[in-house]
């Protein structure tokens, strides 16, 4: 969804450019300053001008037309299955994952799969498509899907257990919540709603690089011309001090700018119109900054407690400091743009492809966990000591979602989801379930 997941999408799409909660953005601790970016695109005019892009690398351009503290059980050792065969496809870092047995994930004998079994099916939608899954997902489809029973045989008769590591070979890291906000809003301006939520504009320019010898996947870069130079597309402080630079581009109007502020970090949403209508809206695209965490600046500031902050404590600052706050969030240069969606989507769309569920919808890094994977969660209720012990689906990515041990999870759009999406950040462990076919 995200995600910003993407979130870019392969945002979250949503999701997740699923750029999410200020807590769990501390984690992208270096923040690349306009300068820096201006000399990435400077350098990259050089090579298109002078034809020295290297053989290995292709290069485009292209234009949008006109018209998303707790503890964790201790694991016991047990003998460990050879290591799979990764699909590329996926850009997994082998090393990521470390052979497992189930006895190794906590309560998986007291876990109910029907849900995530559920999701899983919907992620089949986007795995059948690739070699390695197109076996069990074709197989999968045909299972009863009342049965837990015939859904735990078919499950470990047909997937191998893998513990997700970190580079360091840890094995426990952080889990954070992303949820679906709803907002209140209009399709006209007022004096009521005057915060507009932007479509992609189109000047905005996206520059792909991608290795194609080694694979390595894609790296974008966002800008706009200005004569024949490629310059960086606008900061989120020249696109909200300006409103001619954007003007067309308004998709709705919504009456909170912090509440907008909030949407474009979870990258999807819901409008409530006056008429009662809702609109839904996902990720369409970014201005190429990398997020920076005002949760952060309000720690490093002495306006906040590094453990007190939360999008809730973040908002009641807000709220106390009016004066201050818009500044505040200029600090963060990205900019998410959204595009309108069906309504009869059960959930936001994460960068699989496919409609995200609530509770069992994760997101992840991609270059550690194949997307689309079933991934075994053990984490705790947020703010608790509580056991979380749950089969999800990898769904969804977020810009703040790196490193092996990193998961969002999904909440969903209610109330109560605000409430532990806002307050989640707790120690985690990973296990992802590859099929026992998998293969490069």
């Amino acid at each position: 969804m995200r995600k910003i997941n993407n979130p870019s999408a392969n945002a979250p799409s949503s999701a997740k450019t699923h750029i999410f909660f200020p807590d769990k953005m501390f984690l992208q601790s270096s923040y690349f300053n306009r300068y820096l970016l201006k000399t990435q695109f400077t350098a990259l005019l050089v090579s298109i001008s002078f034809g020295l892009t290297s053989c290995k690398t292709e290069t485009s351009i292209t234009t949008r037309p006109a018209t998303p503290p707790a503890k964790v059980a201790a694991i016991p050792t047990d003998p460990q299955p050879a290591q799979p065969a990764l699909d590329m496809g996926n850009k997994v870092e082998k090393k990521s994952l470390k052979a497992a047995s189930w006895s190794m994930l906590p309560g998986w004998q007291h876990e109910n799969l029907i849900p995530a079994w559920n999701t899983f099916i919907q992620s089949c939608k986007s795995l059948e498509r690739r070699p390695s899954w197109q076996e069990v997902c074709a197989q999968a489809t045909t299972l009863r899907p009342t049965s837990e029973r015939a859904i735990r045989n078919f499950v470990e008769n047909h997937f191998a257990p893998y513990q997700v590591t970190n580079p360091d070979g840890t094995t426990t890291g952080l889990a954070t919540g992303y949820y679906e906000p709803l907002l209140k809003g209009s399709r006209k301006y007022s004096s009521r709603f005057r915060y507009p939520i932007y479509s992609a504009p189109d000047n905005l320019l996206t520059i792909e690089l991608k290795d194609t010898q080694s694979g390595a996947g894609q790296t974008s870069l966002r800008g706009r011309l200005q004569g024949r130079k490629i310059i960086p597309y606008y900061t989120r402080a020249e696109i909200e001090n300006n409103r001619n630079l954007l003007k067309g581009k308004e998709l709705l109007w919504v009456e909170d700018e912090v509440e907008l502020f909030f949407l474009q970090i979870q990258g999807s949403g819901r409008v409530v119109l006056e008429d009662g209508k809702t609109v839904k809206i996902g990720f369409a695209d970014h201005n190429g900054y990398p997020y920076r965490s005002i949760g952060k600046i309000l720690i490093d500031r002495g306006e906040l407690p590094a453990w007190k902050v939360s999008m809730q404590a973040i908002k009641q600052w807000g709220r106390q400091n009016p004066a201050k706050l818009k500044p505040l969030l200029q600090q963060n240069a990205r900019y998410i743009f959204f595009r309108e969606l069906p309504p009869d989507l059960t959930g936001p769309v994460g960068a699989l492809g496919v409609p995200l569920t609530a509770g069992r919808s994760l997101a992840i890094d991609p270059e550690s966990v194949p997307l689309g994977a079933p991934v075994y969660l053990s984490t705790t209720w947020p703010n608790t000591a509580q056991p979380l012990n749950r089969l999800m689906i990898a769904q969804d990515t977020g810009s703040a979602i790196k490193g092996g041990v990193r998961a969002d999870f999904f909440w969903g759009h209610s109330p109560e989801a605000q409430v532990q999406a806002g307050k989640m950040k707790q120690q985690a462990q990973m296990w992802v379930l590859l099929p026992k076919q998998y293969r490069e």
